[in-house]
């Protein structure tokens, strides 16, 4: 959101779109040999998730040293032995981690199609990008709750070249421009909740409401925090111990000091919470997805857990 926007991933690694795309195909095809019966679905699914274990690995530097982000880096380090121990334990027979095999390849197929599909012609008739339309409709809707908070940024246009930016004049002259990218709109978070949904069992009713629940409720909560990360950043309130925060995350900007401790650190942290409480509200209405979330709790602990039991949820749910 600050200074030239999110670089693409492709800054790390060579087509890294192009391997998330090959690992969420790899992911699907398993899943259609298992279903038939195939035990070629169960080898391709272990090797793939060995596959998303190295992407993720490939991502740790750019999560580090051009994201500038703590959270996001560890996560993607953890996610190489989470991904590779996955693909183990599968091969091995745990075959209920090919509920979250489907899972990954939906979050992939819903979230892919915004970072690698351009603007194309129909019949006559322009289809705008998806990634821009996205990214400003939520610039859009933050300067609405900017303006209501009683601030007036400029709006100019992103490195992007989206109307999707802001500009604040500070007392001293600089100018502080704060951008809206893709990982400012909440994609990431509603496409792991739809491929959740999407790959449990389940009736058609309880999918929606479990989606009623959870996806507005992230972009809500998306607009708070780019409002609350523009308004910071822009007029530099939490420009506290710079020396410390400039040395924490390897930058040298003072002016970006407020957007490293509003964004990489209260808003990450703060979201990785509201993401455990969405996903306990989403649980209660799909059951289901506690077959899910307790394989993730294996990988993480090595222990089994019932959270069918400890969340007090129905064994049998019921169609409604």
């Amino acid at each position: 959101m600050f200074g030239h926007g999110v670089p693409a991933v492709l800054s790390v690694i060579p087509d890294t779109f192009t391997f998330a795309w090959i690992v969420a195909v790899l992911f699907a095809a398993s899943w259609v040999l298992d279903s038939r019966g195939l035990d070629a679905g169960r080898t391709l699914a272990a090797a793939t998730w060995a596959l998303f274990g190295l992407f993720w690995l490939s991502t740790v530097p750019y999560f580090a040293l051009e994201h500038q982000s703590y959270v996001e880096s560890i996560l993607a380090l953890v996610g190489f032995p989470a991904s590779v121990y996955a693909g183990y334990l599968l091969y091995d027979g745990r075959a209920s981690l090919f509920t979250l095999t489907r899972a990954i390849a939906f979050m992939l197929f819903i979230y892919l199609p915004f970072e690698t599909i351009p603007a194309f012609t129909v019949a006559g008739f322009a289809v705008p990008e998806p990634r821009k339309v996205l990214i400003e409709v939520v610039a859009t809707q933050t300067g609405m709750l900017i303006d209501l908070l009683g601030y007036a940024p400029e709006a100019v246009t992103s490195s992007e070249g989206y109307d999707a930016a802001y500009s604040w004049t500070l007392d001293d002259g600089h100018t502080v421009v704060i951008h809206i990218v893709l990982a400012c709109t909440g994609l990431g978070s509603m496409a792991i909740f739809g491929g959740l949904v999407a790959a449990v069992k389940a009736p058609l009713s309880r999918k929606l409401r479990a989606l009623a629940v959870s996806l507005p409720l992230i972009y809500v909560l998306n607009i708070l925090r780019t409002t609350f990360i523009s308004v910071v950043a822009g007029n530099q309130y939490m420009h506290w111990y710079p020396d410390l925060v400039l040395t924490m995350f390897g930058a040298s900007d003072p002016y970006r000091v407020s957007f490293l401790i509003s964004d990489r650190i209260m808003s990450q942290l703060l979201a990785v919470v509201a993401l455990i409480a969405i996903t306990f509200l989403a649980v209660r209405e799909l059951p289901e997805l506690a077959v899910i979330l307790e394989d993730v709790l294996y990988l993480i602990t090595g222990e089994e857990h019932d959270l069918t039991e400890a969340l007090d949820l129905p064994r049998e749910p019921t169609n409604r």
